[in-house]
């Protein structure tokens, strides 16, 4: 996305006491590079002037765009007076849009959100206000000096349909009609509406880093080569409403073995997360899986017993692994729009884990 940015023009707002305004405050917000803008069907990709890129920011169960990203996609020119502290997008772009460098190393992250109720906003000479799918009032929103709208009210001002893809993390602004009128992506329809206690697995969208890919992300990133190493497990899998590789391999060091255990984002190519453990392999298993005192039934039926009505159809993720010198099996159930992540002691049936959230989070 496009955000304001500190010229001349709009110095005041960037720069000094406009974020001071009467009655702001700050919340707690997420960055999301992971989803994905869709305008009229074609994929949208947004910079400032200096060629970064700008990501849409979800807070609230809502996601976010920068207003002047709206005055690009609308044609519009985006002007900002702070003696009033209103913005107002009017007559014809007379700039051309920003290009820049994607930025593919972006993850997910926490941000500091101001909302500014005392903001104006004015489209073609009109003051207008936004509200939610629940009829609240909204409130522009600040971030890096760039004024944010949520995509229900772009979607008013632009007059388009906002629909929402939980699959492929896709928001989509349309003049179709068959996504029923504007609506925040939080309150789109789930994968499976017809039967909200069992959604369906999701299927894997297009435009994924190859498996190889990822392999090679961890490799560099250990230091290691692919003749150096033995991988235990290349898996692509769906996690917090994002497509990632589970990547596991093994290194012998001597007489002993490490394991390395990389997370990485199937879009974007980032490593989310890592580790490595001395104790995390077991000589002789090249991805057979150790017996278990717990089989993997009981241990299913354990983490089952924690969501009532849920059955072995709702588990969508569930393994056995080695860790910190003991095996444990991992799992995650989906059942009425929450998603439970367990991690179960295969020796003794214990759940040392257990987190519940939305589908939708």
């Amino acid at each position: 996305m496009k955000k304001l940015i500190c010229t001349a023009a709009m110095a005041a707002l960037l720069c000094t006491s406009a974020l001071a305004a009467n009655g702001s405050y700050t919340v707690s917000a997420q960055l999301r590079p992971d989803i994905r803008v869709q305008i009229d069907g074609v994929e949208r990709t947004f910079y400032n002037v200096q060629g970064q890129e700008i990501h849409p920011i979800s807070y609230a169960d809502t996601t976010y765009l920068p207003l002047r990203a709206i005055g690009e996609i609308m044609d519009k020119n985006v002007n900002w007076d702070a003696s009033t502290n209103t913005a107002s997008l009017g007559g014809t772009r007379v700039t051309p849009d920003a290009t820049g460098t994607p930025d593919t190393t972006a993850t997910i992250a926490p941000v500091t959100f101001t909302a500014e109720p005392g903001f104006t906003i004015i489209i073609d000479g009109q003051q207008r206000t936004f509200r939610d799918a629940s009829g609240n009032l909204t409130t522009p929103m600040v971030y890096e000096g760039s004024i944010y709208l949520p995509i229900r009210a772009i979607g008013e001002i632009m007059g388009k349909n906002v629909s929402w893809n939980g699959t492929t993390e896709t928001v989509s602004l349309s003049n179709s009609s068959s996504s029923g009128g504007v609506t925040d992506y939080d309150t789109a329809n789930p994968t499976n509406p017809t039967n909200p206690t069992t959604p369906t697995n999701p299927t894997t969208p297009s435009g994924l880093i190859a498996q190889e890919t990822a392999q090679q992300t961890a490799l560099n990133h250990a230091g290691k080569t692919s003749a150096e190493v033995s991988f235990v497990r290349t898996q692509l899998e769906r996690d917090d409403g994002r497509w990632i590789y589970d990547v596991e391999f093994i290194v012998q060091n001597g007489t002993s073995y490490l394991e390395y255990d990389y997370e990485i984002n199937a879009t974007t190519g980032a490593i989310i997360q890592y580790d490595f453990d001395a104790e995390g392999y077991m000589p002789g298993n090249t991805g057979n899986t150790p017996s278990a005192a717990v089989s993997e039934a009981q241990a299913k039926q354990i983490a089952l017993n924690r969501v009532p009505g849920a059955t072995t159809a709702n588990i969508y993720q569930f393994k056995l692994d080695w860790d910190d010198g003991r095996m444990e099996y991992e799992g995650k159930i989906i059942y009425q729009y929450l998603e439970y992540e367990f991690t179960i002691d295969a020796s003794t049936g214990t759940i040392t884990d257990w987190e519940v959230e939305s589908i939708y989070d």
